[in-house]
């Protein structure tokens, strides 16, 4: 049999696993990631001496990227939340969005935070917002998750400075014409939010989360006196506002030896801003707090514990997939195929759906088509823009277990791994879908 018919035998069978491990048989979602990336290392031919080390190498490279960006936006929600600043937070939003329409302003919040923030760590931030907007209005928590994540997902693909649709600009040779893809990437990427945003609102009457079942109970709480808005916010606005300052200057700087670009970059650096964030919530604590400053600190490292193994072995997945050369596979099967504006769209989807990161299926795909733009018909400057779109509208299909974000949404969301399946993964393919036949309409127009 076919090598390439093989890998994606193994793709196949390691995610049914996954799904019916956690469902049908019970299991924790760590153990059933790692039998499943053992399954995928043997059923690929790998060499057995080399599997513990991918896997080890895995989770660790994950950690490094997520890991302490996890544990402080975890204590830093755990002190809004118990402060009550989140409480406020929610409140302000209510009084500018009004009552009837919190997801879509979670789903306008990702939109725009996601910009120059990625996407995991956003979710991370924002999780503590989400939270209390579903205690002050009674929204399905479900409904809330999955138009926030929908939101950071749609410009994490499509709008520069996220480094992936920078790097697929630049493979396609319209790096120098960034403003045409940002223009594009704002469209399309709100088709996309307005996609998810309809989604969870559909979701949200069809399933439910151990969220929607806990602020239920805690909606109930007594009212007490709250920070002011500027404490309340500043440990949220604060890293993503040194993340996008970080982000524009990356971007613009002419010099990598200034001092200005120099402290930008260490205080841009996610993990760097989370953690003035954090000093930025210990103002919350003023007076009567102050005491259980540590307790709350120990708390929020707790809550993190099963969130950090969890996305762990999800990176580990991934991975071994990338190991095996899955979504190599996939692509050069693919790239036979003259699709038009439609092929760039579906390499990019079968590498995110096989390996699971976004950015590397915007890379990979660039560079796999920049020799086929001619034979496409897009080898002109809006031409390449538009298949910097097609990409990114691939690079969001599907976000699935091999995907760092997947578990960042579940977790902190509290929902199973079906639940994040049929709401979460469900809502990127439709994003996907959506984004390309808008992308084939502008290029009609174009």
């Amino acid at each position: 049999m076919d090598q390439h018919y093989i890998l994606l035998g193994a793709l196949f069978v390691a995610v049914l696993f996954i799904i019916l491990g956690t469902t049908k048989l019970k299991m924790h979602p760590f153990l059933v990631l790692l039998l499943a990336t053992y399954g995928v290392g043997f059923m690929a031919g790998m060499p057995a001496v080399e599997i513990g080390k991918i896997i080890t190498d895995g989770f660790g490279s994950i950690m490094a990227y997520i890991g302490i960006v996890i544990i402080l936006g975890t204590i830093i929600g755990t002190i809004l939340e118990k402060s009550g600043a989140a409480i406020k937070l929610a409140e302000l939003v209510i009084r500018l969005i009004g009552k009837k329409y919190p997801a879509l302003a979670m789903g306008i919040i990702g939109y725009i935070v996601s910009i120059p923030v990625f996407c995991d760590s956003a979710f991370v931030i924002l999780s503590s917002l989400k939270r209390s907007l579903i205690q002050k209005t009674g929204k399905s928590a479900i409904a809330m998750s999955i138009a926030l994540s929908t939101g950071l997902y749609a410009t994490h693909t499509l709008v520069p400075p996220t480094p992936g649709p920078i790097a697929a600009a630049g493979n396609l040779g319209i790096d120098k014409q960034l403003g045409m893809v940002i223009l594009l990437g704002l469209l399309v990427s709100a088709v996309a939010m307005t996609t998810g945003y309809l989604w969870a609102n559909y979701a949200g009457k069809h399933y439910k989360s151990e969220e929607d079942r806990e602020l239920k109970v805690e909606a109930d709480e007594p009212s007490r006196q709250l920070p002011s808005a500027f404490l309340s916010t500043l440990p949220i606005f604060l890293p993503i506002l040194l993340i996008a300052a970080r982000s524009i200057v990356l971007l613009a700087a002419e010099s990598e030896k200034s001092i200005g670009y120099q402290l930008i970059n260490f205080l841009g650096d996610p993990v760097n801003a989370l953690f003035l964030g954090l000093f930025a919530s210990f103002l919350l604590l003023q007076g009567k707090g102050k005491g259980k400053l540590t307790h709350w600190v120990g708390d929020g490292i707790q809550a993190s514990a099963s969130i950090l193994i969890i996305t762990g072995a999800g990176g580990a997945f991934g991975a071994m997939l990338k190991a095996t050369h899955i979504g190599d596979s996939l692509g050069a099967l693919l790239a036979d195929y003259q699709l038009e504006i439609f092929l760039p769209f579906i390499i990019a989807a079968a590498l995110k759906t096989a390996q699971g990161s976004s950015t590397v299926s915007l890379v990979a795909t660039s560079a796999l088509i920049a020799p086929l733009l001619p034979g496409l018909g897009l080898d002109s400057s809006t031409g390449k823009a538009l298949a910097v779109m097609a990409i990114g509208a691939g690079a969001m299909t599907i976000s699935h277990a091999n995907d760092s974000f997947f578990w960042v949404v579940t977790q902190f969301s509290k929902m199973s791994v079906s639940t994040g399946y049929k709401t979460h993964t469900v809502a990127t393919f439709f994003q996907g879908v959506v984004s390309i036949l808008t992308v084939y309409l502008l290029s009609l127009w174009l």
